[in-house]
């Protein structure tokens, strides 16, 4: 495309790039990015220029991890509810987990459903995961012809019926299958005999609760995750995994051992994880209440120590949110999960600012990485070639956290009364500003598929 295509420029002091902010002049057109210029570049003849002063052009986030719930348990979020949560926080690219709806996704034609479901009210991009459940190991290629960025699997009861976690021999049949056709499998990784011989949760006490999910049983899984990958390595199965949702900092070491012997492993980590400590969750708040759990502040700081030190590929929400009534004031018996997909950015970055880091920083772990983990390589940077998909924010200002200000379809959250820095100013998703101080526009956004890897 050449200069006189351009449709629109956005302008800014601070533009997170690839290589590190700059002021810089960003023009799109057709719904990508066509030149990242000098700040002072010539207006192009008929583009459309916003010049966005002191607020900072980011890359719109890419959140791999997101419970929509729908269809099925759409009381508890939807693709209409949760696409504009994301839009409103600066997320413009989203990629829905299998389970929590019903169908779970397992089977092509579940899939179908729900991307009917999705299409008619996506204000962001969404991508699928596909789920490994016992006995559709024959549905996993199916799903990994049908465009599935990748396959969930559980390795203890999920808490739905219809999306059973798998055995041990289970788990290696359908890395092994995974792995014959180029496939990544994501593990929520707790070890269920560990997890079992646990003392149970149950009353108000969050002490309770965090002892009832002890550290070793993420240990004890990711090492045999580690194993079994390494298995399959030596048959000349190219087998790559993913560790959801890393809590416990103690598994770090292991990890990066493994990449250092060529296993192909990666990990996430989470907002609340980052943010959040067991020491301040009061008993009975079981909007706090996330499986693996909230841990210890000194946990935390290694968690911390992990992204700088690049252990940590990405930061994902684990947007899990439920009705009100499910959180009950036992930890035994509440939901579990965290809601949080419109204030992932602002919590991550009140956090990351106070430990010295950067919005560079923030971009590579909340866009970029997640971005390359799903193989979506038109997503999660400002260059030439990529989908123009932007979060404006305003970094230094903050705001308190109004439940009723969310547009999650159940306004239960963690983060409820703190104030945060970073205020998201608009969201564009190929060009088009799809929210603007926080209210969404008309839904826009696409059905991504899987990319073939070259």
């Amino acid at each position: 495309m050449s200069v006189s295509d351009v449709e629109l420029v956005l302008r800014s002091a601070n533009v997170v790039t690839p290589d590190g902010p700059r002021a810089a002049s960003v023009s799109v057109a057709d719904g990508r990015i066509v030149a990242v210029g000098p700040y002072d570049a010539p207006d192009p003849d008929g583009a459309r220029v916003e010049d966005l002063g002191d607020d900072v052009l980011l890359p719109g986030l890419v959140d791999t991890h997101v419970h929509v719930n729908d269809p099925g348990r759409t009381a508890w979020e939807g693709f209409g509810s949760a696409t504009r949560a994301a839009a409103a926080g600066g997320v413009t690219t989203l990629v829905d987990m299998p389970l929590n709806s019903v169908p779970p996704t397992t089977t092509v034609p579940a899939l179908e459903v729900k991307r009917a479901v999705a299409r008619r009210s996506a204000h962001v991009d969404i991508g699928f995961w596909g789920g490994a459940v016992p006995g559709n190991t024959q549905e996993l290629r199916p799903l990994h012809d049908a465009g599935v960025l990748g396959f969930k699997a559980f390795l203890l009861p999920s808490g739905v019926d219809e999306f059973p976690p798998l055995a041990p021999d289970q788990l290696r049949t359908a890395l092994r299958e995974i792995a014959g056709f180029g496939g990544l499998l994501i593990v929520h990784a707790e070890d269920a005999r560990l997890i079992d011989g646990a003392p149970p949760p149950t009353g108000p006490r969050y002490a309770d609760f965090l002892a009832s999910r002890p550290r070793a049983a993420e240990h004890e899984a990711i090492a045999g995750l580690i194993a079994l990958a390494r298995e399959l390595d030596a048959r000349e199965l190219d087998a790559r995994v993913h560790v959801l949702h890393l809590s416990s900092a103690d598994a770090l070491p292991l990890i990066a051992d493994a990449r250092r012997q060529g296993v192909r492993i990666t990990v996430e980590t989470c907002p609340h994880f980052l943010t959040l400590t067991a020491e301040e969750v009061p008993d009975g708040a079981t909007e706090f209440k996330c499986c693996p759990p909230i841990r210890e502040a000194a946990n935390q700081d290694a968690l911390w120590a992990g992204l700088a030190a690049g252990e940590i590929d990405c930061v994902v929400s684990d947007h899990s949110p439920c009705t009100a009534d499910l959180k009950v004031g036992d930890f035994g018996q509440a939901w579990g999960g965290i809601s949080s997909l419109q204030l992932g950015l602002p919590a991550v970055w009140t956090a990351a600012r106070r430990r010295g880091h950067t919005l560079h920083d923030v971009a590579r772990w909340m866009s970029t990485g997640p971005a390359a983990l799903v193989g979506l390589d038109r997503k999660g940077a400002i260059e030439a070639g990529r989908d123009a998909d932007f979060a404006v924010l305003a970094p230094d200002e903050t705001f308190t956290v109004d439940p009723a200000a969310l547009h999650h379809r159940n306004q239960v959250t963690a983060y409820a009364g703190r104030t945060l820095y970073g205020v998201v100013r608009s969201t564009w998703l190929r060009g088009r500003k799809i929210a603007d101080h926080g209210t969404p526009t008309e839904p826009t956004g696409r059905l991504l598929e899987r990319q073939p890897r070259p």
